[in-house]
Protein backbone atom coordinates (compact mmCIF):
# COMPACT_ATOMS: atom_id res chain seq x y z
CA UNK A 1 0.00 0.00 0.00
CA UNK A 2 0.94 3.65 -0.50
CA UNK A 3 -0.05 5.54 2.63
CA UNK A 4 -0.19 9.30 3.21
CA UNK A 5 -0.11 10.25 6.90
CA UNK A 6 -0.87 13.75 8.19
CA UNK A 7 0.60 14.10 11.66
CA UNK A 8 1.62 17.48 13.06
CA UNK A 9 3.92 15.93 15.69
CA UNK A 10 5.72 13.18 13.76
CA UNK A 11 9.11 13.09 15.45
CA UNK A 12 12.45 13.93 13.97
CA UNK A 13 15.07 11.21 14.31
CA UNK A 14 16.24 11.10 17.96
CA UNK A 15 13.51 13.54 19.03
CA UNK A 16 12.17 13.14 22.57
CA UNK A 17 8.50 12.37 23.09
CA UNK A 18 5.86 9.83 22.17
CA UNK A 19 6.87 7.95 19.03
CA UNK A 20 3.73 5.95 18.21
CA UNK A 21 3.67 6.81 14.51
CA UNK A 22 7.42 6.69 14.03
CA UNK A 23 7.31 3.08 15.21
CA UNK A 24 4.19 2.12 13.24
CA UNK A 25 5.56 3.61 10.01
CA UNK A 26 8.82 1.71 10.50
CA UNK A 27 6.94 -1.59 10.83
CA UNK A 28 4.89 -0.79 7.72
CA UNK A 29 7.87 0.16 5.57
CA UNK A 30 9.75 -2.93 6.73
CA UNK A 31 6.77 -4.93 5.46
CA UNK A 32 7.17 -3.30 2.05
CA UNK A 33 4.54 -0.57 2.24
CA UNK A 34 5.32 3.02 1.22
CA UNK A 35 4.69 5.72 3.85
CA UNK A 36 4.78 9.47 3.24
CA UNK A 37 4.25 11.81 6.20
CA UNK A 38 3.10 15.42 6.08
CA UNK A 39 4.25 16.86 9.40
CA UNK A 40 5.03 20.10 11.23
CA UNK A 41 8.29 21.93 11.84
CA UNK A 42 7.67 22.38 15.59
CA UNK A 43 7.95 19.73 18.31
CA UNK A 44 4.83 19.51 20.48
CA UNK A 45 6.79 20.89 23.45
CA UNK A 46 9.34 22.97 21.55
CA UNK A 47 9.69 26.74 21.61
CA UNK A 48 11.16 27.36 18.17
CA UNK A 49 11.95 25.76 14.84
CA UNK A 50 15.19 23.95 14.16
CA UNK A 51 17.74 26.06 12.30
CA UNK A 52 17.27 24.03 9.12
CA UNK A 53 13.64 25.17 8.95
CA UNK A 54 14.13 28.88 9.69
CA UNK A 55 12.69 31.01 6.91
CA UNK A 56 11.26 27.98 5.07
CA UNK A 57 7.72 26.75 4.58
CA UNK A 58 8.33 23.25 3.20
CA UNK A 59 11.29 20.87 3.55
CA UNK A 60 11.44 17.33 2.17
CA UNK A 61 13.37 14.76 4.21
CA UNK A 62 13.99 11.03 4.43
CA UNK A 63 13.74 9.34 7.83
CA UNK A 64 14.81 5.75 7.32
CA UNK A 65 12.43 4.41 4.67
CA UNK A 66 9.77 7.04 5.42
CA UNK A 67 9.32 10.10 3.17
CA UNK A 68 8.65 13.21 5.26
CA UNK A 69 7.44 16.66 4.20
CA UNK A 70 7.95 19.18 7.00
CA UNK A 71 5.45 22.04 6.79
CA UNK A 72 5.33 25.47 8.39
CA UNK A 73 3.98 25.85 11.93
CA UNK A 74 3.83 29.25 13.62
CA UNK A 75 6.47 29.73 16.32
CA UNK A 76 3.77 31.27 18.52
CA UNK A 77 2.74 27.67 19.27
CA UNK A 78 3.83 27.67 22.93
CA UNK A 79 2.94 31.31 23.67
CA UNK A 80 -0.42 30.92 25.35
CA UNK A 81 -3.75 29.64 24.09
CA UNK A 82 -4.07 32.07 21.17
CA UNK A 83 -0.56 31.18 20.03
CA UNK A 84 -1.26 27.47 20.23
CA UNK A 85 -4.52 27.87 18.32
CA UNK A 86 -2.69 29.73 15.56
CA UNK A 87 -0.07 26.98 15.61
CA UNK A 88 -2.83 24.48 14.89
CA UNK A 89 -4.39 26.53 12.10
CA UNK A 90 -1.06 27.41 10.48
CA UNK A 91 -0.33 23.70 10.15
CA UNK A 92 -3.84 23.04 8.88
CA UNK A 93 -3.21 25.42 5.98
CA UNK A 94 0.41 24.42 5.31
CA UNK A 95 -0.34 20.68 5.45
CA UNK A 96 -3.21 21.14 2.99
CA UNK A 97 -0.97 23.02 0.56
CA UNK A 98 1.91 20.58 1.04
CA UNK A 99 -0.31 17.53 0.72
CA UNK A 100 -1.84 18.79 -2.51
CA UNK A 101 1.16 20.33 -4.28
CA UNK A 102 4.42 19.07 -2.71
CA UNK A 103 3.61 15.38 -2.24
CA UNK A 104 3.78 13.64 -5.61
CA UNK A 105 2.39 10.33 -6.79
CA UNK A 106 -0.73 8.31 -6.13
CA UNK A 107 -1.79 6.99 -2.74
CA UNK A 108 -4.21 4.32 -1.59
CA UNK A 109 -5.28 6.03 1.61
CA UNK A 110 -4.82 9.16 3.74
CA UNK A 111 -4.64 8.91 7.54
CA UNK A 112 -5.06 11.91 9.83
CA UNK A 113 -4.10 11.57 13.48
CA UNK A 114 -5.58 14.01 15.99
CA UNK A 115 -5.23 16.17 18.03
CA UNK A 116 -5.20 18.81 16.73
CA UNK A 117 -8.73 18.23 15.52
CA UNK A 118 -8.73 20.84 12.75
CA UNK A 119 -6.00 19.08 10.76
CA UNK A 120 -8.84 16.77 9.80
CA UNK A 121 -9.92 19.52 7.40
CA UNK A 122 -6.63 19.11 5.50
CA UNK A 123 -7.07 15.36 5.39
CA UNK A 124 -10.66 15.62 4.18
CA UNK A 125 -9.83 17.95 1.27
CA UNK A 126 -6.76 15.92 0.31
CA UNK A 127 -8.87 12.75 0.31
CA UNK A 128 -11.40 14.42 -1.98
CA UNK A 129 -8.84 15.85 -4.42
CA UNK A 130 -6.83 12.62 -4.54
CA UNK A 131 -9.97 10.45 -4.49
CA UNK A 132 -8.78 8.17 -1.72
CA UNK A 133 -10.41 7.01 1.56
CA UNK A 134 -9.93 9.11 4.70
CA UNK A 135 -8.99 7.39 7.97
CA UNK A 136 -9.26 9.53 11.10
CA UNK A 137 -7.42 8.58 14.30
CA UNK A 138 -8.30 9.87 17.76
CA UNK A 139 -5.37 9.99 20.18
CA UNK A 140 -7.27 12.31 22.54
CA UNK A 141 -10.94 13.33 22.75
CA UNK A 142 -10.86 16.91 21.56
CA UNK A 143 -12.38 19.42 22.28
CA UNK A 144 -13.47 17.73 25.54
CA UNK A 145 -9.94 17.48 26.96
CA UNK A 146 -9.20 21.15 26.17
CA UNK A 147 -12.46 22.21 27.80
CA UNK A 148 -11.95 20.12 30.95
CA UNK A 149 -8.43 21.45 31.51
CA UNK A 150 -9.56 25.06 31.05
CA UNK A 151 -7.46 25.55 27.93
CA UNK A 152 -10.52 26.09 25.72
CA UNK A 153 -13.17 28.49 27.05
CA UNK A 154 -14.38 30.50 24.05
CA UNK A 155 -17.94 29.35 23.34
CA UNK A 156 -17.73 30.18 19.64
CA UNK A 157 -14.60 28.06 19.16
CA UNK A 158 -16.07 25.25 21.27
CA UNK A 159 -19.22 25.21 19.14
CA UNK A 160 -17.12 25.27 15.96
CA UNK A 161 -14.97 22.39 17.24
CA UNK A 162 -17.96 20.17 18.06
CA UNK A 163 -19.55 20.88 14.67
CA UNK A 164 -16.33 20.08 12.85
CA UNK A 165 -15.83 16.92 14.92
CA UNK A 166 -19.26 15.68 13.81
CA UNK A 167 -18.46 16.54 10.20
CA UNK A 168 -15.12 14.73 10.11
CA UNK A 169 -16.58 11.59 11.73
CA UNK A 170 -19.24 11.53 9.01
CA UNK A 171 -16.73 11.91 6.18
CA UNK A 172 -14.21 9.35 7.45
CA UNK A 173 -14.32 5.83 6.03
CA UNK A 174 -12.66 4.44 9.15
CA UNK A 175 -12.04 5.87 12.64
CA UNK A 176 -9.33 4.44 14.87
CA UNK A 177 -9.53 5.10 18.61
CA UNK A 178 -6.79 4.46 21.15
CA UNK A 179 -8.81 3.31 24.17
CA UNK A 180 -11.97 1.30 24.97
CA UNK A 181 -13.48 4.45 26.52
CA UNK A 182 -13.03 6.39 23.26
CA UNK A 183 -14.70 3.52 21.40
CA UNK A 184 -17.67 3.54 23.77
CA UNK A 185 -18.00 7.34 23.66
CA UNK A 186 -18.04 7.47 19.87
CA UNK A 187 -20.51 4.61 19.66
CA UNK A 188 -22.99 5.62 22.37
CA UNK A 189 -22.56 9.39 22.82
CA UNK A 190 -21.51 10.62 19.39
CA UNK A 191 -23.53 8.12 17.37
CA UNK A 192 -20.71 6.75 15.18
CA UNK A 193 -21.49 3.44 13.49
CA UNK A 194 -19.51 0.50 14.88
CA UNK A 195 -18.75 -0.51 11.27
CA UNK A 196 -16.51 2.56 11.09
CA UNK A 197 -14.72 1.97 14.39
CA UNK A 198 -11.55 0.07 15.20
CA UNK A 199 -9.19 0.24 18.18
CA UNK A 200 -5.42 0.12 17.70
CA UNK A 201 -4.17 1.52 21.03
CA UNK A 202 -0.86 2.90 22.17
CA UNK A 203 1.63 0.11 22.67
CA UNK A 204 5.06 -0.94 23.86
CA UNK A 205 8.20 -0.83 21.73
CA UNK A 206 9.95 -4.03 22.73
CA UNK A 207 12.65 -3.71 20.06
CA UNK A 208 14.47 -1.14 22.17
CA UNK A 209 13.63 -2.29 25.68
CA UNK A 210 14.65 -5.91 25.11
CA UNK A 211 18.01 -4.85 23.73
CA UNK A 212 18.71 -2.66 26.76
CA UNK A 213 17.37 -5.21 29.25
CA UNK A 214 20.10 -7.57 28.06
CA UNK A 215 22.96 -5.07 27.69
CA UNK A 216 22.42 -2.01 29.89
CA UNK A 217 24.12 -1.64 33.29
CA UNK A 218 21.55 0.34 35.26
CA UNK A 219 23.67 0.46 38.44
CA UNK A 220 26.49 2.21 36.58
CA UNK A 221 24.00 4.67 35.10
CA UNK A 222 22.64 5.40 38.58
CA UNK A 223 26.18 6.17 39.74
CA UNK A 224 26.66 8.44 36.74
CA UNK A 225 23.48 10.33 37.65
CA UNK A 226 24.35 10.42 41.34
CA UNK A 227 21.14 8.67 42.38
CA UNK A 228 22.50 5.46 43.92
CA UNK A 229 20.72 4.66 47.18
CA UNK A 230 17.59 6.52 46.10
CA UNK A 231 14.09 5.16 45.51
CA UNK A 232 13.66 6.63 42.05
CA UNK A 233 10.28 7.35 40.48
CA UNK A 234 10.56 8.61 36.89
CA UNK A 235 7.95 10.57 34.99
CA UNK A 236 8.47 10.96 31.24
CA UNK A 237 6.24 13.28 29.24
CA UNK A 238 4.83 16.74 28.76
CA UNK A 239 5.01 19.40 31.46
CA UNK A 240 1.75 21.11 30.57
CA UNK A 241 -1.54 22.20 32.06
CA UNK A 242 -3.06 18.77 31.40
CA UNK A 243 -0.36 17.02 33.45
CA UNK A 244 -0.66 19.18 36.58
CA UNK A 245 2.79 18.14 37.81
CA UNK A 246 2.39 20.36 40.84
CA UNK A 247 1.00 17.22 42.47
CA UNK A 248 4.47 15.65 42.28
CA UNK A 249 5.97 18.59 44.16
CA UNK A 250 3.30 18.25 46.84
CA UNK A 251 3.97 14.53 47.12
CA UNK A 252 7.70 15.21 47.31
CA UNK A 253 7.21 17.41 50.37
CA UNK A 254 5.36 14.63 52.19
CA UNK A 255 8.16 12.16 51.40
CA UNK A 256 11.07 14.35 52.50
CA UNK A 257 11.97 11.96 55.32
CA UNK A 258 12.50 9.09 52.84
CA UNK A 259 15.04 8.36 50.10
CA UNK A 260 12.45 8.97 47.36
CA UNK A 261 13.60 10.97 44.33
CA UNK A 262 11.26 12.01 41.51
CA UNK A 263 12.81 12.51 38.08
CA UNK A 264 10.66 14.62 35.72
CA UNK A 265 11.88 14.23 32.14
CA UNK A 266 10.40 16.36 29.40
CA UNK A 267 9.38 19.84 28.33
CA UNK A 268 6.24 21.94 28.18
CA UNK A 269 4.55 25.26 28.82
CA UNK A 270 4.48 24.78 32.60
CA UNK A 271 8.06 23.64 33.14
CA UNK A 272 9.60 26.96 34.16
CA UNK A 273 6.64 27.67 36.42
CA UNK A 274 7.09 24.25 38.04
CA UNK A 275 10.80 24.88 38.61
CA UNK A 276 10.01 28.16 40.37
CA UNK A 277 7.29 26.47 42.40
CA UNK A 278 9.74 23.75 43.47
CA UNK A 279 12.21 26.43 44.56
CA UNK A 280 9.56 28.41 46.44
CA UNK A 281 8.34 25.23 48.18
CA UNK A 282 11.94 24.19 48.91
CA UNK A 283 11.34 20.75 47.38
CA UNK A 284 14.65 18.86 47.43
CA UNK A 285 13.62 15.44 46.10
CA UNK A 286 12.31 16.41 42.64
CA UNK A 287 14.79 16.75 39.77
CA UNK A 288 13.92 18.30 36.40
CA UNK A 289 15.64 16.81 33.34
CA UNK A 290 15.51 18.20 29.81
CA UNK A 291 14.08 16.02 27.03
CA UNK A 292 16.36 13.24 25.80
CA UNK A 293 16.20 10.82 22.82
CA UNK A 294 14.12 7.69 23.30
CA UNK A 295 17.05 5.35 23.89
CA UNK A 296 18.21 7.65 26.70
CA UNK A 297 14.67 7.77 28.09
CA UNK A 298 14.69 3.98 28.36
CA UNK A 299 17.98 4.12 30.24
CA UNK A 300 16.43 6.47 32.82
CA UNK A 301 13.42 4.16 33.16
CA UNK A 302 15.62 1.08 33.59
CA UNK A 303 17.63 2.91 36.25
CA UNK A 304 14.44 3.72 38.18
CA UNK A 305 12.36 1.79 40.68
CA UNK A 306 9.01 2.89 39.25
CA UNK A 307 7.51 4.83 36.35
CA UNK A 308 4.78 7.42 36.89
CA UNK A 309 1.82 8.21 34.64
CA UNK A 310 0.21 11.49 35.69
CA UNK A 311 -2.61 13.73 34.49
CA UNK A 312 -4.89 16.40 35.91
CA UNK A 313 -7.91 15.10 37.82
CA UNK A 314 -10.66 15.70 35.24
CA UNK A 315 -13.26 13.32 33.83
CA UNK A 316 -11.99 13.41 30.23
CA UNK A 317 -8.68 11.86 31.25
CA UNK A 318 -10.49 8.83 32.61
CA UNK A 319 -10.82 7.83 28.94
CA UNK A 320 -7.11 7.93 27.98
CA UNK A 321 -4.11 5.63 28.00
CA UNK A 322 -0.81 7.33 28.77
CA UNK A 323 1.68 6.15 26.11
CA UNK A 324 4.58 6.14 28.58
CA UNK A 325 2.75 3.53 30.64
CA UNK A 326 3.62 1.00 27.97
CA UNK A 327 7.28 2.05 27.96
CA UNK A 328 7.42 1.43 31.72
CA UNK A 329 5.84 -1.98 31.19
CA UNK A 330 8.31 -2.91 28.45
CA UNK A 331 11.15 -2.05 30.86
CA UNK A 332 9.69 -4.22 33.64
CA UNK A 333 8.96 -1.26 35.89
CA UNK A 334 5.79 -1.06 38.02
CA UNK A 335 3.59 1.97 37.43
CA UNK A 336 2.51 4.68 39.82
CA UNK A 337 -0.79 5.41 38.05
CA UNK A 338 -2.21 8.84 38.84
CA UNK A 339 -4.88 8.61 36.14
CA UNK A 340 -8.30 7.15 36.92
CA UNK A 341 -10.55 5.29 34.47
CA UNK A 342 -9.25 3.04 31.70
CA UNK A 343 -5.58 3.65 32.61
CA UNK A 344 -6.24 2.59 36.18
CA UNK A 345 -8.10 -0.50 34.93
CA UNK A 346 -5.19 -1.37 32.64
CA UNK A 347 -2.69 -1.36 35.51
CA UNK A 348 -5.01 -3.21 37.87
CA UNK A 349 -5.93 -5.85 35.28
CA UNK A 350 -2.24 -6.45 34.64
CA UNK A 351 -1.34 -6.22 38.36
CA UNK A 352 1.47 -3.99 37.14
CA UNK A 353 1.45 -1.18 39.67
CA UNK A 354 -0.84 0.83 41.88
CA UNK A 355 -3.42 3.59 41.46
CA UNK A 356 -2.99 6.85 43.34
CA UNK A 357 -5.72 9.44 43.37
CA UNK A 358 -4.71 12.32 41.07
CA UNK A 359 -3.90 15.60 42.86
CA UNK A 360 -4.00 13.85 46.25
CA UNK A 361 -0.56 14.12 47.86
CA UNK A 362 -1.56 11.90 50.77
CA UNK A 363 -2.52 9.11 48.35
CA UNK A 364 0.92 9.40 46.69
CA UNK A 365 2.53 9.37 50.13
CA UNK A 366 0.86 6.22 51.47
CA UNK A 367 1.23 4.18 48.24
CA UNK A 368 4.92 5.02 47.77
CA UNK A 369 5.73 4.27 51.41
CA UNK A 370 4.11 0.85 50.98
CA UNK A 371 6.43 0.11 48.05
CA UNK A 372 9.47 1.21 50.07
CA UNK A 373 8.49 -1.23 52.82
CA UNK A 374 7.65 -4.05 50.34
CA UNK A 375 10.33 -3.94 47.62
CA UNK A 376 9.42 -7.42 46.36
CA UNK A 377 6.30 -5.82 44.83
CA UNK A 378 8.54 -3.87 42.44
CA UNK A 379 9.95 -7.01 40.84
CA UNK A 380 6.65 -8.92 40.79
CA UNK A 381 4.59 -6.11 39.31
CA UNK A 382 7.33 -5.17 36.86
CA UNK A 383 7.33 -8.71 35.47
CA UNK A 384 3.52 -8.75 35.39
CA UNK A 385 3.40 -5.55 33.36
CA UNK A 386 6.02 -6.76 30.90
CA UNK A 387 4.19 -10.04 30.28
CA UNK A 388 0.79 -8.31 29.95
CA UNK A 389 2.10 -5.74 27.48
CA UNK A 390 3.92 -8.41 25.49
CA UNK A 391 0.66 -10.32 25.13
CA UNK A 392 -1.71 -7.41 24.47
CA UNK A 393 0.23 -4.27 23.51
CA UNK A 394 3.16 -5.24 21.30
CA UNK A 395 3.64 -2.38 18.81
CA UNK A 396 4.69 -4.66 15.95
CA UNK A 397 1.69 -6.96 16.30
CA UNK A 398 -0.73 -4.04 16.50
CA UNK A 399 0.85 -2.30 13.49
CA UNK A 400 0.30 -5.45 11.43
CA UNK A 401 -3.33 -5.62 12.61
CA UNK A 402 -3.76 -1.94 11.63
CA UNK A 403 -2.43 -2.37 8.09
CA UNK A 404 -4.57 -5.46 7.51
CA UNK A 405 -7.66 -3.44 8.40
CA UNK A 406 -6.59 -0.61 6.08
CA UNK A 407 -6.23 -3.06 3.18
CA UNK A 408 -9.94 -3.79 3.46
CA UNK A 409 -10.72 -0.20 2.44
Amino acid sequence: MKILLIHQYFLEENDPGGSRWNEISKVWTDLGHEVTVVSGMMHANGNEKLKEYKGKYFVKKQQGKVNVLRCHVSESYNKGFAGRLWGYFSFMFSSLWGGLFYVKGKFDIVIVTSPPLFVGFSGYLISRFKRIPLVFEIRDLWPESAIDTGVLTNKLIINLAFRFEKFIYKKSKLINVLTPAFYETLKTVKGVSVEKLIMIPNAADFSLSEKLLNEFDSSEFRKFLGIEGKFVITYVGAHGVANHLQQVLEAGKKLEDTNVLFLLIGQGMEKEKLKKMASDMNVKNVRFIDPVPKEEVFKYILASDMGASILKNVDTFKTVYSNKTFDYMSCKKPILMAIDGVSRKLVEDANAGCFVEPENAESFNSVIRNYIQNPILLTQQGENGYNYAKENFDREKLAVKYIERLKQL
